[in-house]
């Protein structure tokens, strides 16, 4: 038995029939001659990208999966950004107190070229620049969200 017929007979299986728990989904799968351990079941279902719903699992949608899970780096910014620091290719953004991890959160999921890493303290986020000019470019992009 391979790896993608057992995948595949799990996802006909979700797809079909309401499946609650990896109990069941084993049950399922043993009625249709798949027999499989629990760590390959709880793989398959990681890399299938199933998520637990209140009707049983379900594979997460291309749709859903690429849609950002919070507000843009623009709303956040606006709302939390007091100042903005440069550093040669760093850029130190002061927010107040516990917001910063909103803030390097939005950065992440947005995705901006320029921008090679972020960390997050409680009111201070580090953003990481490849070169300084670059980090010239996204402080003057930054402040315009300064208030």
């Amino acid at each position: 038995m391979n790896k993608s017929y057992r995948q595949n007979q799990i996802l006909k299986l979700v797809r079909t029939r309401p499946v609650r728990t990896q109990q069941e989904l084993a049950h399922a799968l043993k009625s249709l001659n798949v027999r499989t351990t629990q760590v390959t079941l709880s793989r398959d279902i990681r890399e299938l990208g199933l998520i637990k719903t209140p009707g049983g699992y379900a594979q997460v949608s291309a749709e859903s999966a690429a849609a950002p899970a919070g507000p843009e780096v623009e709303t956040v910014a606006r709302e939390f950004l007091l100042e903005v620091r440069l550093a040669q290719n760093l850029l130190v953004l002061k927010t107040p107190p516990g917001n910063a991890s909103s803030l390097a959160a939005a950065l992440d999921r947005a995705d901006w070229p320029e921008i090679t890493g972020t960390i997050a303290g409680d009111d201070t986020v580090l953003v990481v620049a490849p070169d300084p000019k670059t980090a010239e470019n996204l402080r003057n992009r930054f402040l315009k969200f300064v208030r």
